[in-house]
């Protein structure tokens, strides 16, 4: 046993370690001794369940010849961020829990291979209940142990940089997990220890804790877990969870941020948050040049992504969140020949000048259990029977493979600085997520992923995966996500045509569910030669090929759509194009 280690505000903290295993006893200031976890434990494990559920705090200090050693250099900050969501745990195709040695060999070539150029990375910081997604964390310097030990977390980001992948960690300082024995609620014996006391500190519909951001102690424990990962694991940059919960004493429920400034510079501000997530990206931008940082924030907040040197919050993008509510309303509520083509392009574009946003169509929250992904929104029961390439053609799959593809495309082209795609949904992975637990009788039939759909060639997954693929290289070689935000020169609601021009390329959509138009006048700035380098409807993306990729398009010195040239093209019905000069 080690004795006193620390004596403060009436409190005796001893540590008792018996073998690897490891636990903290408190003396309360009640006289009460209590056992806890150590806030600082880097390895924590789930015993045997004849043993309970508890985690326990293992001892982690390998000998040096166990210890991984990095043998790579960090990945550069990308000037496009293409970024695959991922989760190790679920990466793996058997009904199991994924490791990171898995991910590793299995995964990373998959995503280098696809042409993201980043990972972010979910459900690292140790949790007690799996379901929550690694959202209700219990240790918050522990990597958790459900997928492998510290030193084969290291090995598995040294050999993502090895392939030139930038690291995320999505991490969550916007709340903590309830539970006490593994956790840090009442660590000391009060509701106050870290978080705020009464119903400041409870997040009611998330049943969880909610920090006290004005303690110096809470600031040093989070800002100096953000260094350990940095650190310890060599995490290139961080996407902060749950930033709306943060900023506003309303958490965020109920508020319906229509943007008027009054909803963000009033009372209902939590300010002593704002703060410390200043201080953050302060701190981490100071240290270590090369990190990025990502707010998941629906509300908008003015300045969220600019440096706090202007008064900012200091996060280099937030993420676009009412982009794929937009695409999930259009396809549960609305007929494709009601779409408002000015609606969407609005949703795609209404973004602060000069505060950067990751634009996506899905990502982990519209595929868990009781909700569908886009593909399944688009082809449900259809996808059970009819996938097959030798299979008879369905309206419904058409009309899915198309719409999948399309607005993809346009959500890359359009939406923001960066894109997003969480692991699967390039194909378009059927059913939703649904971890292990009571209500599933502890399956893991949806807590994976079914690569072999997109590995066999008999199956139109490939089509998709292949469309992904071509897209994101696309935009390597171009690079209009790090470029001009794009300038819309058509957005017909009658023909459901959108144009715009980004990056020096062309893109054209038509929506139209049976329209295809020949000779379709389009306006666009730059003149000279063109032909197609990415199309919807190539039959290598499983579509109808109708546009032919060799015939070359000249523009005309005759100004349309408020652009000084233009061009005429063939626009088959719901398909896309991407045309460059020659």
């Amino acid at each position: 046993m080690i004795t006193l280690l620390r004596r403060g505000n009436g409190l005796l903290v001893q540590c008792r370690c018996f073998s690897q295993e490891t636990s903290v006893v408190i003396r309360t200031q009640s006289g009460e001794l209590v056992d806890r976890l150590s806030p600082w434990a880097t390895y924590v494990v789930q015993p045997p369940r004849v043993e309970g559920f508890t985690f326990k705090h293992r001892f982690w200090n390998p000998p040096p010849h166990e210890k991984y050693h990095f043998k790579h250099d960090r990945a550069k900050k990308p000037l496009s961020l293409r970024i695959y969501e991922c989760h190790v745990g679920i990466a793996s195709e058997e009904p199991k829990v994924g490791t990171y040695k898995e991910f590793a060999t299995k995964i990373v070539p998959r995503i280098v291979k696809l042409g993201y150029n980043a990972i972010q990375l979910m459900a690292v910081m140790e949790h007690a209940y799996y379901a929550s997604f690694g959202y209700q964390v219990t240790s918050f310097y522990a990597a958790s142990s459900r997928y492998g030990t510290p030193e084969e977390l290291k090995e598995m980001v040294d050999i993502a940089h090895e392939h030139g992948l930038y690291v995320l960690l999505d991490v969550v300082h916007s709340h903590a997990s309830k539970n006490v024995m593994d956790g840090l609620n009442q660590y000391d014996g009060t509701n106050s220890c870290f978080f705020h006391d009464g119903p400041r500190g409870e997040h009611s519909l998330w049943d969880s804790r909610l920090f006290n951001y004005s303690e110096y102690e809470v600031l040093r424990f989070l800002l100096s877990n953000l260094r350990w990962f940095t650190e310890e694991y060599r995490f290139d940059g961080f996407r902060f969870d749950g930033v709306t919960s943060m900023l506003y004493h309303s958490r965020g429920i109920g508020e319906g941020f229509s943007g008027h400034y009054d909803e963000y510079f009033g009372l209902n501000v939590d300010t002593e948050a704002l703060v410390y997530l200043m201080l953050a990206n302060y701190m981490l931008h100071e240290l270590y040049p090369n990190v990025i940082t990502i707010a998941e924030d629906v509300s908008g907040m003015p300045g969220s992504c600019r440096p706090v040197a202007e008064g900012g919050t200091g996060f280099d993008y937030r993420l676009g969140m009412a982009i794929p509510d937009k695409w999930i309303k259009l396809l549960k509520e609305v007929r494709d020949d009601d779409w408002n083509i000015g609606n969407i392009i609005h949703t795609l574009t209404n973004r602060r000048w000069m505060e950067k946003t990751v634009a996506y169509c899905e990502s982990h929250d519209q595929a868990l259990v009781g909700d569908k992904t886009i593909a399944f929104w688009l082809m449900d029961k259809e996808m059970y029977t009819h996938m097959s390439t030798i299979s008879e053609q369905s309206a419904i799959i058409d009309r899915g493979l198309a719409l999948h593809k399309m607005i993809r495309l346009i959500t890359n082209g359009l939406g923001g600085e960066a894109y997003l795609n969480f692991m699967g949904n390039e194909f378009g992975h059927p059913e939703w997520l649904d971890f292990p637990r009571a209500g599933n009788n502890d399956s893991y039939h949806y807590a994976r992923r079914q690569w072999h759909l997109v590995d066999d060639e008999l199956l139109k997954y490939k089509f998709l995966n292949a469309f992904d693929c071509d897209m994101n290289h696309l935009e390597e070689r171009y690079g209009w996500l790090h470029k001009d935000s794009g300038y819309v020169s058509c957005k017909h609601e009658d023909d459901k045509v959108v144009v715009f021009e980004r990056g020096e390329l062309l893109f054209v959509f038509n929506f139209h569910p049976t329209k295809s138009f020949t000779g379709y006048r389009v306006g666009l700035e730059i003149p000279g030669e063109y032909k197609v380098v990415l199309d919807t409807d190539n039959g290598k993306y499983g579509g109808f090929q109708r546009v032919d990729s060799n015939v070359h398009h000249f523009t005309y010195p005759e100004g349309f759509s408020g652009r000084r040239n233009s061009i005429k093209l063939y626009l088959p019905s719901r398909t896309a194009q991407v045309y460059a000069k020659v």
